[in-house]
């Protein structure tokens, strides 16, 4: 059992939870994450680690409340348990030597981001972060982004925060002043991402994107992690949370992870609203 530290809730639908996990905290590095469950009869669901203290023993976990899974997991309190909580799993981002990164966060994805910017930053890499939201009540982690970045932009689509625009309208726009990074990260949306690097490719600046949104188990059974990537003049199959979650931007067929990352959405609001259900009748 895993006790929860601290909680905080970062927007309507986004939890932020310290959890002591000594073991996971002594090995987790940005990039990575964990496999959890609520309760003895949960289902496993993978979180990317959003940070870590070594020295307290915990580990920082941002969630979405979007399933069955996720909405019990916000209903816990301080003070209370998880069953589960196994890790760290998955490949470590790589980020020695980089001198000059742009980090693109957007949503939810913008956890996941945090603690690769965090280790740039105390690398002595300059860091620029665009972040990106919908509207002003669902940005997260500003201020945390602001510690460890030398530029920070923050966007929203309605305008009502920050500048008005997707994240793209930035980085374009630092592309035709000239401007050029070690690489660049990014961290969101499958369809945000799909064009950031669609934007950078002509740069030919590496471009490196997190596949996290598209686990499901986090074990690669379930197949809905399934990528395909053209390399070499050759299409082959990789799993994000087993042979990633970081991959090569330019060579991920971003329409077929897109189409594949619905399969579940139906099961998951049935799921959803069985849960809703239960929770009234608790109440």
């Amino acid at each position: 059992m895993y006790k929860i530290i601290t909680k905080k809730r970062l927007n309507p639908t986004v939890t932020m939870m310290k959890i002591e996990a000594p073991f996971v905290a002594k090995k987790a590095e940005p990039g990575e994450f964990i496999i959890l469950r609520v309760d003895k009869n949960g289902e496993r669901i993978p979180l990317t680690v959003a940070g870590y203290d070594r020295e307290a023993g915990t580990v920082t976990i941002i969630f979405q409340t979007v399933g069955a899974t996720t909405r019990l997991l916000s209903m816990k309190n301080e003070g209370d348990f998880i069953q589960d909580f196994v890790g760290p799993l998955g490949t470590p981002t790589k980020l020695d030597g980089l001198k000059d990164v742009c980090i693109v966060g957007g949503g939810v994805g913008c956890a996941i981001a945090l603690p690769i910017a965090r280790r740039l930053h105390e690398n002595g890499c300059r860091v620029t972060s665009i972040i990106g939201f919908r509207s002003k009540d669902l940005v997260i982690l500003e201020d945390e982004f602001n510690a460890c970045s030398d530029r920070l932009i923050v966007m929203t689509d309605d305008g009502s925060y920050g500048r008005h625009g997707n994240v793209c309208v930035p980085l374009n726009e630092m592309f035709s002043n000239g401007e050029r990074f070690d690489e660049i990260i990014t961290i969101g949306p499958l369809v945000m991402m799909k064009f950031v690097v669609e934007a950078a490719k002509p740069t030919g600046i590496p471009c490196t994107v997190s596949m996290n949104p598209i686990m499901i188990d986090g074990t690669g059974m379930c197949g809905g992690c399934r990528l395909t990537l053209q390399r070499d003049g050759k299409r082959i199959t990789k799993f994000a949370c087993v042979d990633g979650p970081d991959f090569n931007g330019y060579e991920i067929d971003f329409d077929e992870a897109i189409s594949r990352s619905t399969m579940y959405r139906e099961f998951e609001l049935r799921a959803h609203e069985k849960s809703c259900n239960l929770f009234k009748e608790v109440k």
